[in-house]
């Protein structure tokens, strides 16, 4: 039998604050290992919700990123925890019980938040708002909110993909979301609507607003503001880019890897037109301020 020295041994350099938070990750795997490992198989496969895995790897790397703080708060918990992490659990098995799964995933912010406050109070708890604000990327819609959203931005985006591609001199019709180029016939499907891109497109925005600082706030508002119309630009791009490989390679190269290809290059598009816009708001705001500095103050009448 292995004693007290001995099991201290089996984990070197591990202390008490260590040790607790390693028991609260290990409850929380227990309750949310199951239902990650069943996101991975159905609903992150989806193109609607293949973004969870994303957020789920970047809020593990935030709160990583801020271990040593989480440790060194340990030990100076509130009791206010609790009524956070018990409604958290209710909401959990709510979800569990109806087979909600907008319930299981949306229980993760009180029950993280419970555990955070018991475990380093509030002050830990305002350190770390950011990746817990973020799991708000991985609850998933409902159906019906999805089917009302696409509906109308899937008619936009092939009425203005058809436009473009007929100013340009191509054999193309269009009837309701259906694309008629050629011999070729493309019905413009949910993924291409430009709502899943938003959602990922919102959720890579926001990240990066929040890695690169940015102060001001009428900067963050409007980058904010810029995401919707890059996401459907960007959608725009990747129908008529899939009309054209259907087009000019025939229907089996537009339907095969060249298609999950154009969703790369729709994201590339607008992760890059995100970027841009902020270097050019950041150098608009320099102009401004060079302008201001260089304004001469009149000088007061003799």
């Amino acid at each position: 039998m292995s004693g007290p020295g001995q099991t201290m041994k089996l984990l070197p350099g591990l202390g008490p604050a260590q040790m607790a938070l390693g028991l609260v990750l290990l409850a929380f795997l227990v309750l949310y290992g199951p239902v990650y490992a069943w996101a991975l198989e159905t609903i992150w496969q989806s193109e609607e919700h293949g973004h969870g895995t994303i957020v789920l790897a970047v809020v593990a790397w935030l709160f990583y990123r801020e271990r040593e703080l989480i440790v060194g708060r340990i030990g100076q918990g509130s009791p206010m925890g609790w009524p956070l992490l018990v409604l958290g659990l209710l909401i959990y098995l709510g979800g569990r019980a109806l087979d909600l799964s907008i319930f299981v995933f949306a229980a993760q912010l009180p029950i993280l938040s419970g555990l955070l406050l018991l475990l380093g109070g509030r002050e830990l708890l305002k350190r770390v708002w950011f990746p817990l604000l973020y799991l708000v990327f991985m609850i998933p819609l409902p159906g019906f909110v999805i089917d009302a959203a696409t509906s109308s931005l899937k008619q936009y985006v092939s009425v203005i993909a058809e436009e473009l591609l007929y100013f340009a001199g191509y054999p193309i019709a269009r009837t309701g979301v259906t694309l008629t180029v050629g011999q070729y016939q493309l019905l413009v499907a949910d993924a291409c609507s430009g709502l899943n891109s938003m959602f990922s497109l919102t959720a890579l925005g926001v990240l990066y607003m929040y890695i690169m600082q940015r102060r001001g706030i009428v900067h963050n508002a409007v980058m904010m503001l810029l995401i919707p119309p890059i996401a459907f630009a960007a959608n725009i791009i990747r129908v008529i880019i899939l009309v054209l490989i259907t087009y000019h390679l025939g229907d089996e190269a537009g339907q095969g890897f060249l298609h999950g290809l154009a969703g790369m290059v729709l994201m590339l598009v607008a992760l890059l037109s995100f970027i841009a816009m902020d270097a050019l708001l950041m150098l608009v705001g320099r102009l401004f301020k060079r302008q201001d500095t260089r304004t001469p103050t009149s000088s007061p009448s003799a």
